[in-house]
């Protein structure tokens, strides 16, 4: 049986509810689900619990699952969704600036330094590709199979399967472009063979199948993760349906109907984050939506909010915080050759998916701005060490990583470096510098590891331009100086389109 394929396998188990047939097909996919689970969560015991949830939705779905269907594909996107919803409902995952942190670290192989760039956004990348290219993908480099091999599962032919294989790569290649990791579609393709897939803990392939067949030993949390996992993917259709719904009424000429029907809704989806004081929870219980409105505000608002799961809302905000939001920048490196736009809008993208690249293309269509990536000459502060061993510099030994800033006057993070490496070298300390000052913050301290840096001073950063309170409490406090120079640095021009 162990060498029976999965069409076979599937149809054993719907038709006889063969518990051996399962537990095959379980032992030959586990690695993959439980690495899906894993990237998403970091965490095992989480990755554990997704696993079981999807093979139990697995075996309670089975049955309908249209012929054809290339099961590690579908265990792919079940998982990714599986652990979307965990994330959701635990709010445990690290806001980006903390998981940007833990992704990189100095002094490692090359591959590996690369794998922890790729790795966090690497199923919200796959979730991008069309179903075909995806399972197309994860056959070949998540199931190491040959170009003939995918060729045949998908009944095409070789050169067919490699054509898809190439687009699905191409694919990542920009996506992974658009977020500073810069690698060519062999590098990812190499890096993801070797990476993308670890072994599940031992024994665990049993306890799955077990739950799975029977639900005998799936815990109340595990079901209650099923339960939402399987709302996510039922709402997935509903949006295919709906969307494809829509195509037929405009082709049929009922645009009056639609548009009509598409104004109550989007009044009700926009009243639920659209509020002066935006919260966590109005983000996340706002329907999946991505826009940019002209602000009904005037300050002072709340501004902008993340849920921490990849979803935004902001109100009375300007073009360059949405800029830096959709392209995960800093505000002081975004550059506006024509002046900077004076008006304020409120915006929101709460797609669980490819939020980002949608706010991207609102930020075209609707404000009609291109925004490109070029080295300039700037205007920087050089931070230097001119003290060495100050007290206020403190190694960080334990505790939840964070930084704050406060406007009265501080800057307090935990678990942080000074700064960071390419591609994010404004995480870290030099992050709310640049936000304080307006201006790139270039870190030329050498000083390695994390810290532990609680700044104060006395005066409100917007109330001394020159910021002189805040550059005297650095010298005394953390033995550190900002020194003004002007040299060539990464920045986002945005430009109005001609």
């Amino acid at each position: 049986m162990t060498d029976w394929p999965d069409a076979r396998l599937l149809k054993e188990f719907v038709r006889d509810n063969s518990e051996a047939a399962f537990a095959v097909l379980v032992e030959r996919y586990i690695g993959l689900v439980y690495s899906v689970a894993l990237r998403h969560t970091a965490d095992t015991q989480h990755a554990q619990d997704i696993t079981q949830a999807v093979f139990i939705i697995f075996a309670r779905k089975a049955a309908t699952l249209p012929v054809g269907t290339v099961i590690p594909g579908w265990l792919h996107h079940a998982a990714r969704l599986t652990a979307a919803n965990l994330q959701r409902a635990e709010m445990r995952r690290i806001n980006r600036e903390q998981e940007a942190f833990m992704q990189s670290k100095l002094n490692e192989p090359t591959n590996d330094t690369l794998w922890r760039e790729m790795s966090p956004q690497l199923d919200e990348a796959i979730a991008g590709l069309g179903a075909g290219e995806r399972d197309a993908l994860v056959l070949r480099y998540f199931q190491n199979k040959s170009m003939a091999e995918v060729g045949k599962y998908l009944g095409l032919a070789e050169n067919a399967a490699q054509k898809r294989v190439s687009r699905a790569l191409e694919k990542l290649r920009a996506f992974f472009l658009k977020r500073g990791v810069s690698l060519s579609t062999i590098a990812i393709a190499g890096i993801i063979s070797a990476k993308s897939v670890q072994a599940a803990p031992i024994g665990m392939a049993l306890t799955v199948s077990a739950s799975a067949v029977k639900g005998a030993t799936a815990t109340a949390p595990i079901l209650t993760l099923v339960k939402g996992a399987l709302k996510i993917m039922a709402w997935t259709k509903v949006k295919t349906a709906i969307v494809a719904a829509a195509v037929l009424a405009l082709a049929a000429g009922t645009t009056t109907v639609a548009v009509i029907h598409e104004h109550k809704v989007e009044q009700a989806e926009i009243s639920t984050w659209r509020q002066p004081r935006i919260t966590a929870d109005m983000i996340n219980s706002s329907a999946p939506q991505v826009r940019i409105l002209p602000t009904k505000f005037k300050l002072p608002v709340f501004g902008a909010i993340t849920a921490g799961n990849g979803k935004w809302a902001g109100v009375d905000m300007p073009v360059r915080d949405l800029v830096r939001i959709a392209y995960d920048w800093p505000p002081a490196r975004v550059y506006f050759p024509e002046g900077e736009p004076r008006e304020r809008y409120d915006f929101a993208t709460t797609v669980t998916n490819g939020g980002e690249e949608a706010l991207q293309q609102k930020i075209r269509t609707t404000l009609g701005f291109t925004v490109r990536q070029e080295t300039r000459d700037m205007d920087v502060f050089i931070l230097k060490v001119r003290t060495p061993g100050a007290t206020g510099l403190k190694p960080y030994v334990s505790g939840p990583l964070h930084c704050e800033y406060d406007a009265r006057g501080g800057v307090r993070l935990a678990g942080l470096p000074i700064s960071m490496p390419p591609p994010r070298p404004y995480w870290g300390f030099t992050r709310p510098l640049e936000i304080y000052l307006h201006t790139p913050v270039v870190d030329e301290t050498e000083l390695p590891g994390n810290y532990d840096i609680n700044l104060r001073w006395a005066e409100r950063y917007d109330a001394d331009p020159d910021h002189a309170a805040m550059k005297e409490a650095m010298l005394k406090q953390l033995g550190l100086e900002l020194i003004p120079a002007n040299m060539p640095i990464d920045v986002l021009v945005v430009e109005k389109t001609k």
